[in-house]
């Protein structure tokens, strides 16, 4: 290799690359959650359970696909697996918008005026055909979108070094954000002037424009004529010295394969080697460094999944503005836009090693340690919620800040631990624990608001489903603090799991 050399960027083209298909990802998620409480309730005569049902379901469905896509992913590799995730969530997004004249159909209906001036019993009949469309739908979203994150964590781990990864894993994290962002200011909007259906329709085509784009972009550094041998080398600075295989797209590069890579890795690093026999997928499950992510992801997840759920409902139930009030669309928008100051949370580990000289391991768990100290403010959401609802909205937006920037450090502990050749089977468990606490928030939020505003349930001072919301914000307050006690526990110091 050329000292002289400068090295090429081409691994920030890649993260641009995930960063939007992370907020295409988001995007769809998120139509149901802003349409359904004033579009598509009225509709098909659904309660709060019902919607919490159709999240929950996702968020299981999620959690079981992140098992298994991420192997999925270990084994096709990362440009065909993305293929099919985006390709399989854009077709279960536009689905969406045929739940009606699905339901419709399956009742003997002529269409969507004999469901809305339904009334007696068969609303009920109406609600429960509709929402297992919808499930149908979100379940097919669900298996898609699964394959996010372990593909972009495991591209992340191709294309850089194990001391930057925490940074470009916040930058694509903060898709979910900026996707976040947009929906509120579009979806209501496209609902209220061309119906929900279009909503879903329009944002789910979006990840059909990507597709075409990844098929042109994505190749393996190693493989790639845009990478040259400087950011190769930079690429691979974790590895020790060896050998490799000439292969033809190494052709007319300046490299020798004799010389150390740049970079030493930190004390106590486990160094990568060159290909090694994957590690059985039940095997997994016997190490610590496996649980303590998987509790700290499981206790963690369902928090922001319920900011992304049911913010919208929490503004439209507790002070009357639906999600097309332009008041409504400014707090959302805002909430979110406070959230990312989370793209600053990938950096922190990286300015305590350089800072301290400590093993990046150690600072990523003191970062991620300050990161669930600002949870702790949303129990403070409900009480001063009553004098502004911009009290509620700035302090969940602090906690969303929060959780993304432990989300992308908690995802770089996995490939941190984890060889390469598992990072995507890893990821995937990850994201499956991710899955199932949605999925137990989700379920239990919608029951809890019914039961609340039902009975008129008391809770500290407040009554119906602003109590229902505040048992649940206590929750969100304590869960971080909660995940990191317990990947604390399981692997309190650096110890990386090995190839068989």
């Amino acid at each position: 290799m050329n000292p002289k050399q400068k090295k090429t960027n081409y691994r920030w083209v890649i993260c641009g690359m995930l960063f939007l298909a992370t907020t295409i990802n988001y995007m769809d998620r998120q139509v149901l959650s802003l349409t359904w409480k004033d579009f598509i309730a009225p509709e098909f005569h659904w309660s709060d359970a019902d919607y919490g049902r159709i999240a929950a379901i996702f968020s299981i469905v999620y959690a079981i696909g992140n098992l298994f896509s991420g192997r999925f992913m270990d084994w096709i590799g990362t440009k065909k697996g993305y293929l099919w995730a985006i390709g399989i969530w854009s077709l279960g997004a536009c689905m969406h918008a045929f739940c009606g004249t699905a339901t419709a159909a399956w009742l003997g209906l002529e269409g969507k005026a004999d469901l809305i001036n339904a009334v007696g019993t068969s609303t009920a009949v109406i609600a429960s055909v509709s929402t297992w469309f919808f499930i149908i739908c979100r379940i097919v979203l669900g298996l898609g979108e699964s394959g996010n994150f372990p593909c972009a964590i495991k591209v992340t781990a191709e294309y850089f070094p194990k001391k930057d990864r925490a940074f470009p894993t916040a930058i694509f994290n903060s898709g979910s954000t900026i996707g976040a962002l947009i929906a509120p200011v579009c979806i209501p909007l496209i609902a209220k002037y061309y119906g929900w259906e279009m909503a879903f329709i329009i944002i789910g085509a979006l990840g059909f424009i990507w597709l075409g784009l990844w098929v042109f972009v994505y190749k393996r550094p190693e493989e790639n004529k845009h990478v040259n041998a400087a950011e190769l080398a930079y690429i691979h600075q974790d590895s020790l010295p060896h050998r490799p295989t000439p292969t033809p797209s190494l052709a007319g590069r300046e490299t020798d394969t004799t010389e150390r890579l740049t970079s030493p890795l930190p004390t106590g690093e486990v160094a990568e080697e060159g290909p090694a026999a994957s590690i059985p997928f039940l095997k997994f499950f016997t190490f610590p460094q496996t649980w303590g992510i998987f509790f700290a992801k499981l206790f963690t997840d369902g928090v922001w999944w319920f900011f992304l759920f049911w913010t919208p409902a929490y503004i439209s139930d507790v002070y009357g503005m639906k999600t097309d009030n332009p008041t409504a669309m400014l707090l959302i928008f805002v909430l979110y836009a406070i959230t990312m100051l989370s793209i600053y949370g990938g950096k922190l580990p990286t300015i305590i090693v350089n800072r301290t000289g400590q093993h990046p391991y150690d600072a990523r768990l003191k970062a991620m340690f300050i990161f669930t100290l600002f949870p702790l403010l949303t129990i403070f959401a409900q009480p001063l919620g009553v004098h502004s609802y911009w009290f509620p909205i700035i302090l969940i937006g602090i906690a969303g800040a929060a959780h993304q920037s432990w989300s992308a450090n908690l995802f770089s502990v996995g490939s941190d631990l984890f060889p390469k050749n598992a990072v995507g089977t890893m990821t995937g468990i990850n994201g499956m624990a991710g899955g199932i606490g949605s999925f137990l928030i989700n379920w239990i939020s919608g029951y809890l608001f019914d039961y609340a505003d039902r009975t008129q349930m008391h809770f500290l001072g407040f009554e119906g489903k602003p109590a229902g919301y505040f048992i649940i914000f206590c929750y969100c307050a304590v869960a971080y603090l909660l995940g990191w006690l317990v990947l604390k526990a399981f692997v309190p110091k650096y110890k990386a799991v090995a190839n068989e």
